[in-house]
């Protein structure tokens, strides 16, 4: 008896229970607390929003998921998104290109980027934050230098004296607005996920992630998986820099580095989602989705703009040790 007692006391872990079930237990809570402290929280109107406010760091946190899968850690993305966003609007604005030609110039240019931190990491065997913060710096300077520190927009002024000759095609706009924007953020979520969980690739990202030197004695090819890892995480943070211009229809001087650290936390919180323990696609949204309640609740309160960085702190805080606790035991 006194043997099943201690049986029935062991078999429910605490710490297991708020691994697995803690982020989803406080998204629930959060929604109740502000549904109750707020008129409008609840409001279609404001789930619509909130889903809208989180898609880009959820596409652009959805590459670096990719980076983070093989062991990695895109520092970039954040830059990747600022350059795709001058590009894009600079197709249009100063070149006159229609909507294909200047969606696959971003997309060529993201790619390259992401082929230059591929083969820098593989290359170079320097760690992955430490090469990509070099980068972003690289690239974050190239974004700035392209658009000389200046908003590119419809009709303004060119150097020469003359107004910009070109116009945003209103089907780019589109795709910055709701429905197409929440709709785009979906499927790149459930297009990684099949990729991370339903395919061998995905596994094989897996498996490098979690011992590299097991992964290349098995067969797998670690420096091709790795590379291609930061091309995908390079192109998702050009498609939320793309989206980005599509919402703003401008682009502004470093306008996706903001989107870096929200990412950052989205992807580190998915790690503790039903205790995954790993990066994923599901995870990394509700992580996003976390911080999108946070921060729409808080400016429904009140809250100074400039204290919810100290929430989100602490949300992602507590996620991470709560992760690397679960690691270590």
């Amino acid at each position: 008896m006194k043997a099943a007692n201690v049986s029935s006391r062991k078999g429910f872990d605490f710490i297991e229970f708020l691994y697995k079930y803690g982020t989803l237990i406080t998204i629930v809570l959060l929604i109740a607390f502000f549904g109750v402290v707020t008129d409008n929280f609840l409001t279609q109107s404001n789930i619509i929003t909130i889903l809208r406010n989180i898609s880009i760091t959820t596409i652009i946190a959805i590459g670096l998921t990719l980076s983070l899968s093989v062991g990695g850690f895109d520092l970039s993305v954040g830059s990747t998104a600022s350059l795709a966003n001058a590009v894009v609007i600079s197709m249009f604005v100063w070149y006159s290109q229609n909507i294909v030609v200047s969606i696959l110039v971003v997309l060529i240019l993201c790619a390259l980027v992401g082929v230059i931190n591929g083969f820098l990491v593989t290359s170079f065997k320097i760690q992955d934050m430490l090469m990509t913060l070099a980068t972003m710096f690289i690239i974050q300077g190239v974004a700035q230098t392209y658009t000389r520190g200046a908003t590119i927009s419809q009709n303004m002024i060119m150097p020469s004296g003359d107004y910009a000759p070109g116009s945003i095609p209103a089907v780019f706009g589109a795709l910055g607005k709701e429905p197409w924007l929440i709709i785009i953020m979906f499927v790149a979520v459930l297009l990684v996920h099949l990729l991370l969980n339903h395919t061998k690739y995905g596994r094989y990202m897996y498996m490098i992630g979690g011992n590299p030197e097991a992964a290349k004695l098995s067969g797998i090819q670690v420096r091709k998986y790795r590379f291609i890892a930061y091309v995908l995480a390079a192109l998702f943070a050009g498609i939320g820099g793309m989206i980005l211009a599509a919402r703003v229809m401008t682009a502004e001087v470093n306008a996706g580095s903001p989107y870096l650290m929200n990412a950052v936390a989205a992807a580190f919180i998915g790690y503790s989602v039903l205790g995954s323990g790993k990066p994923n696609a599901f995870g990394t949204l509700i992580g996003a989705v976390l911080i999108g309640i946070l921060q729409n609740g808080l400016v429904m309160i009140s809250v100074p703009y400039y204290a919810t960085d100290i929430v989100k702190g602490a949300v992602l805080a507590l996620a991470l040790g709560i992760t690397y606790y679960k690691r270590k035991h």
